[in-house]
């Protein structure tokens, strides 16, 4: 498969997987970044409901356009990078399971590069709503005399953080995304690509696509629960506004130290069945568009157009 052919099946792998799964994506931001004294959801099904009748359908759409536009180049790197160091290093001989493990931690390293501007701003975006929220059924929650602020856009808040901070500011929480994303990519592309192997036709031939689909699924949960404690992190210091009651962090540590103190080691697995729900089905679908070479596809379909 040519490398135009990953980037595009990556891509289009990635755009429909986050169409399908956004809601329950926002519904895990809000959920984790909820802290004891203003809970304002109680569980997913309690989240989507209370986001429908406050913000509308599309409400729990909020900062889908950021993540569609950016996802493109977030998966095809991801799958990409992950299939560059599995072909570099098995040029030596059979591709261990260590080896395996390093090609993921390449992958990772080389997405979080446009992962960590992309949750920024989907962050920001996705809890905006439970702030609004939380000021209208918690009211005992918000400060006497402040004032509600406005719904941001995604250039709102980069013009801002840019003025603010630089272009640091959208790498706000890289250390706690690389501590994310390079364990899950460890995990999961391993898990995948022996669970996959387990169903291919004969020595040689392929996996049928369901086999593909279902390894990515079973890789991918395993994976997102397995880094869920860092994610709750990673979101935590990557939102901005806060309610009065609610803590802010300084760092990686501060925010370890401050949330076992506050609310215990099950505020770790905050959002953990969400997360599981969104990366299953994101990752089965990616792993059958790419297997199917939907991207070749349409290349050669381009190439004949041409001549």
């Amino acid at each position: 498969m040519t490398l135009p052919a990953k980037l595009l099946n990556g891509g289009i792998a990635g755009l429909i997987g986050v169409t399908c799964v956004f809601p329950i994506d926002l519904a895990k931001t809000r959920l984790q970044n909820q802290q004891n004294g203003s809970r304002l959801y109680t569980s997913l099904s309690d989240c989507l409901i209370k986001t429908i009748r406050s913000e509308g359908y599309f409400g729990m759409y909020r900062g889908a356009a950021v993540n569609l536009t950016l996802v493109t180049p977030e998966k095809a790197i991801k799958l990409a990078a992950n299939d560059f160091f599995r072909q570099h290093l098995s040029k030596d001989g059979k591709l261990t399971l260590l080896k395996e493990m390093l090609a993921g931690c390449g992958a990772g390293t080389c997405q979080v590069i446009v992962t960590t501007p992309m949750e920024m701003l989907k962050i920001q975006l996705q809890d905006a709503g439970r702030i609004a929220a939380q000021r209208k059924l918690m009211p005992e929650t918000v400060a006497a005399g402040s004032v509600e602020p406005k719904s941001p856009t995604a250039m709102q808040l980069t013009r801002e953080l840019f003025r603010e901070k630089g272009i640091a500011g959208l790498y706000k929480g890289l250390g706690a995304t690389l501590l994310r994303d390079v364990p899950f990519s460890v995990i999961y592309f391993p898990l995948f690509a022996n669970l996959n192997n387990l169903g291919k036709r004969g020595a040689e031939g392929p996996a049928p696509f369901y086999v593909s689909f279902v390894s990515g699924c079973l890789a991918g949960s395993t994976a997102a629960v397995a880094v869920n404690p860092v994610d709750v992190i990673k979101t935590r210091l990557q939102s901005l506004n806060r309610g009065s009651a609610e803590d802010t962090y300084s760092g990686v540590t501060d925010c370890i130290r401050k949330i076992l103190q506050n609310e215990g080691p099950s505020a770790f697995l905050k959002g953990a069945y969400c997360r599981a729900l969104v990366i299953a089905p994101l990752f089965g679908i990616a792993q059958v568009v790419y297997f199917l070479g939907v991207g070749e596809y349409i290349l050669s379909f381009l190439t004949k157009k041409e001549h």
